[in-house]
């Protein structure tokens, strides 16, 4: 496996790494101090972000040692106690004494910011973690870590807690294998939350593996709430394979996802596209194996030569007429499924987030490989093109409606009350950031909603009949749905590419839905037209789900609200039945306004959940899973996710 890394390393013209991996790679930048004190410069945040956060950072360490032909196997545990592990077979961090610090390296890299061997390309040609600032930001946000290294025929451990070092690293004895261990316990004083999603986690994890074929990731999660057997990736067709799994349960134009591959300047280029019988495009795109969500020059170099290889090829093979126009990089969206990974010697990410690839020639370079490879992809298999060609067409003709459609819903100013939609309860404030609107569903809950609300900044707008489910519609067909035309009039930003977030007339937007399996759908209707064609709402963190209670518990003259079946039964632990009233609501249109108000709409007692998305990919896969044609992956997920479910108001 080693091996096959690294003649993959020098034949893309970088030169090996050396295997006397030690001390004297390893370089210190500067100290920990300010870890602690902002831990989310480091981590993104202090929530469910920030958490996962921790892992990826001290898995991509491992991934540094795979892609540096050392490693071919990482283990994820996630343990009873709330803590993670993560072992790899690697080289093992070295353990000798730092000659500018006086301290082992080892300590050097848990303890010290930006110290690690990625600055010295001996030691690392590609790597991830180029921040340097990975185990050591983990290690000082963790109540407490354990190193073990087998390295040299020797093991050895080393204890920190919150950073600190409360041993020394020993020699505990000999071992013929060779790796690093690192357990940690996320510190409760830093993050707001201490549970990890396994989801996420092995999105994540899944990720890695296609983008490392040939590289063996475990998961297994111990917690005695989980009930999971250890998933196991590992996948020899690496980004090829990787599409042919985000398009399982699709009808696809041509099989199997055309492949390229190329370098130059140091730099590799590899891509997998195929094109399925969606709507939409779905472009996931790393550098480094870090995935760039905001694209950058990576993505723009692969537009341009999709656009430039097909339009030469279907005016050669008489698909587009002379009088015909060039097909544009928007006909060429609808139904793309492609993965871009381009690794290259020192990555310019734009932002703390690395979500956008700067490098102005990594254009060129990707574009240049991504049309020679198309372009003889093209010639080898002819009949591939049609069918992209036909599909363009198709696209460039419901984009036209679709304009026309637009110019409909969004004529005139989005602030004249004129061109609102009758439905539309506004409110007094003319400030976005101030305003609030509720989409309710249903006319008794928007009625009750109306006459609850603080006019002069919540606005309400109920929901007339069923919105379209928009994962299995052209967006000229969305926009024909009355209930999408009414919410994109309401908000006043536009859908699609012509989303403009200063038009949005409003920057908290509630979902307000019944607790009933009716309520969920809607719900997941709503979140896949703002995730599909307004995902900057989400991004921008604007749309919020409402939580009206389940239950108004009434003792005497004491009147109180539960949000769950748990709530209600901790609640009424104890209590003489008889004295107790209980109602249970089974929608919202049984609450009256003032206790709709004081529950779900008041900003001093509501409880409201922010809609983020953690994982794109995921996010993405489970859109794809619930809302589109497909009834297998449903099922599947249904059968895998069932036992999750505590109560099912039916």
């Amino acid at each position: 496996m080693g091996e096959e890394i690294k003649s993959a390393a020098e034949g893309a013209g970088l030169a090996a790494p050396h295997a006397d991996y030690g001390a004297k790679d390893i370089q210190i930048l500067e100290g920990l101090e300010a870890v602690r004190k902002r831990p989310g410069m480091y981590v993104g945040d202090q929530g469910t972000r920030g958490l996962h956060h921790l892992v990826y950072e001290v898995v991509d360490n491992s991934i540094d040692e795979a892609l540096a032909g050392f490693c071919d196997r990482i283990d994820v545990v996630m343990h009873g106690d709330g803590s993670v592990s993560v072992r790899d077979n690697g080289r093992g961090i070295p353990t000798e004494y730092h000659e500018g610090a006086g301290r082992p390296a080892a300590e050097v890299v848990m303890t010290v910011l930006h110290a690690g061997g990625k600055f010295d390309k001996g030691a690392y040609q590609v790597s991830g973690g180029l921040h340097g600032v990975g185990v050591s930001v983990v290690n000082a946000l963790s109540r407490w870590c354990e190193l073990s290294i087998k390295r040299g025929g020797s093991e050895y451990t080393q204890r920190y807690e919150r950073g600190v070092p409360v041993t020394d690293l020993e020699r505990v004895g000999d071992s013929g294998e060779q790796g690093t261990y690192v357990r940690f316990m996320p510190d409760d004083e830093i993050f707001s939350t201490m549970e990890y999603s396994a989801d996420i986690l092995k999105g994540r994890l899944r990720e890695l593996a296609f983008l490392n074929p040939g590289v063996t990731v475990t998961f297994d999660d111990r917690r005695p709430e989980s009930g999971e057997q250890m998933k196991t990736y590992h996948y020899e067709g690496g980004i090829r394979s990787f599409v042919e799994y985000l398009n399982r349960g699709k009808e696809t134009s041509f099989k199997p996802p055309v492949r390229i591959q190329g370098s130059r300047d140091s730099t590799t280029v590899e891509v997998a596209m195929q094109y399925n019988d969606s709507y939409v495009e779905r472009v996931f795109a790393f550098a480094n194996l870090i995935h760039t969500m905001e694209g950058g020059t990576h993505v723009s170099g692969f537009r341009t030569a999709l656009t430039r290889a097909i339009n030469d090829e279907a005016r050669r093979a008489k698909l587009l007429r002379e009088k015909d126009e060039n097909l544009t990089g928007d006909d060429l969206k609808e139904g793309l499924t492609v993965v871009i990974s381009i690794k290259l010697l020192e990555p310019q990410f734009e932002g703390q987030t690395k979500t956008k690839l700067g490098n102005s020639d990594v254009k060129g370079i990707v574009d240049s490989i991504v049309y020679d490879g198309l372009k003889v992809a093209l010639e080898e298999t002819p009949e591939i093109l049609k069918p992209i060609v036909e599909k363009a067409i198709k696209a460039r003709q419901a984009r036209e409606a679709a304009r026309k459609a637009r110019e409909l819903v969004q004529r005139g100013s989005p602030l004249n009350k004129l061109d609102l939609p009758g439905k539309l309860a506004d409110c007094s404030s003319r400030d976005p950031q101030a305003s609030e609107l509720y989409i309710v569903e249903g006319d008794s809950a928007g009625g009750s909603a109306k006459q609850g609300r603080d006019r002069m900044f919540q606005a309400i707008l109920p929901l007339r009949g069923k919105i379209l489910n928009v994962e299995k519609a052209r967006l000229d067909k969305i926009l024909s749905n009355e209930v999408v035309r009414t919410i994109v009039q309401a908000l006043g930003c536009g859908i699609g590419d012509t989303y403009d977030p200063s038009r949005l007339r409003y920057h908290k937007i509630f979902l307000m839905a019944d607790a009933d399996v009716d309520g969920a759908h809607i719900r997941t209707l709503l979140l896949t037209l703002f995730y599909r064609y307004m995902p900057q709402i989400i991004e921008n963190g604007h749309l919020f789900v409402a939580q009206p209670p389940l239950y108004r518990v009434q003792e005497g003259k004491n009147i109180s609200y539960c949000y769950s079946d748990k709530e209600l039964k901790e609640m009424t632990a104890g209590r003489d039945p008889k004295r107790t009233n209980i109602q249970r609501y089974k929608g919202l249109g049984e609450m009256n306004p003032d206790q709709l108000w004081e529950t779900t709409m008041d900003p001093e007692n509501r409880i409201i959940l922010k809609v983020e998305v953690e994982d794109a990919i995921l996010a993405d896969e489970l859109f794809g899973i619930l809302m589109g044609d497909a009834v297998e992956p449903r099922r599947e997920f249904i059968e895998n996710h069932a036992r999750e479910v505590r109560n099912l108001d039916i």
